[in-house]
């Protein structure tokens, strides 16, 4: 027997109320029922209810009104046309890949371009080369009140130099480093054990895949000698993949980063700083004696980065901590590639980053702009007429 329980008029469970009301409607239109049943009691129940009746009304205008909906009314024909057009797209798709993989053609051209002038500016950061006057020469927006202070501020320096006998440090010290710390994805993975290590950084580079293989990029971060591993150079290979996917091809929205590999650290005895040694203490279960041992565990470093978790190869999912870790994982590669190798000067003067700032608060300007106009217009709607109503890799290994 149906439970018919009212609190404050509104039955327990609108919801099912709502779906017996509409088969109790059905039986009434086919079906004589005995005066009196349960059914015909809910049914008069509920339409004396306006907030199920108000319940199943939006319910019923939801499904009338969504896309999937007014497709399932078309006629056979105009279904079997749309099919025909889904197909389309799908060729639309594989165009659109090939399309990216001549993209990264030109990539590969370009950062053959770039590279001597990259080469240059690792010259200068170490200090291998010393620039030239003309190279050294820069015009700000301000520049005749600039040159006046320089051309004071420089009298000035030189003159405390030569007093005190200043050294004058070699290239550009601490410049990889001092990006790291400017810009907040990285300086969130810099621990300050890894902070000496940074310091012998001397460059990032980007590779490109040669013509005919698969579509990857390898980060490499050159280091001077040090005492922490013996690496001259690290490497992080990140694998793409330009094409649409056989389950989900309306998906397609341009390469995408796949997976990622690492390199293996050669790390001096005792500096491993990817992993630290801790104590503990044992019970011998039979004799009740008590030892300590010593364990080696993983340890947080911005050099895990180079032991990246692998991507799920064999079909199955990963979990949520470790969809979100890979996903980082490739935004950082990404940044690395897009933004912090070619523009490194920016990054390390804070300009990028002042960019980069701007550009987002002037995004958010503009959506508080837009709102007010839209509430001025209703405004003024209000006025006209005031009753209308207002109304979103392999996985590495440390050594």
């Amino acid at each position: 027997m149906a439970d018919n329980s009212f609190s404050d008029g509104v039955p327990a469970d609108s919801g099912e109320a709502a779906k017996n009301a509409g088969s109790t409607g059905q039986l009434a239109a086919g079906e004589t029922q005995l005066e009196g049943s349960p059914a015909e009691k809910l049914t008069d129940q509920v339409m004396q209810n306006p907030q199920v009746l108000a319940a199943l009304q939006e319910r019923l205008d939801n499904v009338s009104h969504t896309p999937s909906s007014y497709i399932e009314t078309l006629p056979r024909a105009v279904k079997r046309r749309i099919n025909a057009l889904k197909q389309l797209q799908v060729r639309c798709a594989h165009i659109e890949a090939k399309f990216y993989e001549e993209v990264h053609d030109l990539e590969r051209k370009y950062a053959a371009l770039y590279q001597p002038l990259f080469d240059k500016r690792r010259e200068f950061i170490t200090g291998d080369v010393e620039p030239t006057d003309a190279e050294s020469e820069w015009h700000s927006e301000n520049e005749e009140e600039d040159k006046l202070a320089g051309d004071m501020k420089n009298k000035v320096v030189i003159a405390e130099k030569a007093a005190a006998g200043e050294p004058d440090p070699r290239g550009i010290p601490e410049f990889w480093f001092t990006i790291f710390r400017n810009v907040d994805m990285l300086s969130e993975l810099v621990q300050e054990y890894d902070e000496p290590i940074l310091k012998h950084l001397q460059d990032i580079k980007v590779k490109f895949s040669d013509p005919g293989q698969p579509m990857s990029f390898v980060l490499e971060f050159h280091f001077e000698p040090n005492d922490y591993f013996t690496n001259p150079v690290l490497t992080k290979t990140y694998k793409m993949k330009s094409e649409p996917d056989k389950a989900d091809p309306f998906s397609f929205e341009g390469p995408e980063i796949v997976d990622c590999d690492g390199c293996t650290i050669d790390w001096k005895k005792g500096r491993n700083v990817t992993v630290k040694t801790i104590k503990k203490k044992q019970k011998h279960k039979g004799r009740g004696t008590v030892r300590t041992i010593t364990k080696q565990v993983p340890n947080e470093s911005f050099f895990n980065f180079f032991n990246p978790l692998k991507a799920s190869g064999d079909g199955e999912s990963l979990d949520e901590d470790s969809e979100f870790t890979l996903a980082s994982d490739f935004e950082i590669g990404h940044f690395f590639r897009e933004r912090i190798v070619p523009r490194a000067v920016l990054y390390f003067t804070g300009e990028a980053i002042e960019d980069d700032d701007n550009f987002e608060e002037g995004e958010e300007g503009e959506e508080e702009e837009l709102e007010g106009d839209e509430e001025g217009e209703e405004e003024d709607d209000a006025e006209v007429n005031p009753k209308k109503e207002s109304s979103q890799p392999a996985e590495c290994k440390q050594q």
